[in-house]
């Protein structure tokens, strides 16, 4: 499969490190792998996303298996679900490629290509260098660099985007697994941050064209030593509302317990 050319939506074709479309608009393939189909035109900041000091606390934490019943529950779900002809899966906001990497491993088996996309170029850099077996872009989720129904799988863990292109992309019978925090979700945590805590809202996501097939949750406790516990403010959205004395106070910590509360859906693309 080619990817789609972010400024006229006609086929890409890769040429000598080069990927051109017909109209001669053409994008570099990197030495690390990936492809940057984010013009600038459509950037917001001059480094949309995710900047290197958050994802290098991201990778850190994530690197420390904190996070690891979770990847395991989205890669056990898209491998029961997925149609048995399935040959393409879509990690949308993938960042440093965590998710992404194991989606890969975990459905290897089955010939299935695994792609990653995020805004954050330079997330994506790194999870290129580090997973070969993936093809990454730098893309906006809003406009996905892919063919009509050319997904048989999409993942999509906290990541935002249009409903109206994730049913373009994903196939007729294919399935969108998601991942959104539960009410509870790191309470301790933002309990350093905010005077009065406010659960997360629980609200049903209506997608035009798929229908909701299953819904579970997933919840435990998180046992972190201070470090850690500093990462993982560091990587969430509330880390901008934190004084510094919040992180301090972390990372002088020897021991912090704080709950997850996940809560993954699937849902089928009609027929």
């Amino acid at each position: 499969m080619s990817y789609l050319c972010p400024l006229c939506h006609t086929p890409l074709n890769e040429h000598d490190r080069q990927w051109r479309c017909v109209n001669n608009h053409q994008f570099d393939r990197a030495k690390e792998g990936y492809v940057n189909l984010m013009p600038v035109q459509f950037k917001h900041s001059r480094q949309p996303g995710d900047n290197a000091d958050m994802m290098q606390a991201r990778r850190a934490f994530l690197d420390g298996g904190f996070y690891h019943p979770l990847r395991q529950a989205v890669c056990t779900l898209l491998d029961q679900a997925l149609p048995a002809q399935a040959g393409q899966v879509l990690d949308i906001g993938c960042g440093e490629g965590y998710y992404t990497a194991q989606i890969a491993s975990a459905l290897e088996s089955r010939s299935i290509k695994t792609f990653g996309l995020d805004i954050a170029k330079v997330a994506v850099r790194y999870a290129a260098k580090r997973y070969p077996q993936v093809s990454f872009c730098v893309a906006s989720s809003h406009r996905l660099p892919y063919a009509d129904a050319s997904m048989d799988g999409v993942v999509r863990i906290y990541a935002p985007c249009r409903a109206g292109e994730l049913a373009r992309v994903v196939s007729a019978g294919g399935i969108l697994v998601t991942v959104s925090p539960g009410p509870r979700h790191l309470y301790q945590l933002k309990a350093q941050v905010y005077e009065q805590v406010v659960l997360h809202a629980q609200k049903e996501e209506i997608l035009p064209g798929f229908a909701l097939e299953r819904e579970e949750t997933l919840s435990y406790v998180l046992e972190l030593p201070g470090e850690q516990a500093v990462n993982l403010l560091q990587m969430t959205p509330f880390a901008w509302r934190a004084a510094p004395a919040v992180f301090q106070s972390l990372a002088a910590l020897e021991r912090f317990s704080c709950e997850t509360d996940f809560t993954i859906r699937l849902y089928r693309r009609n027929p």
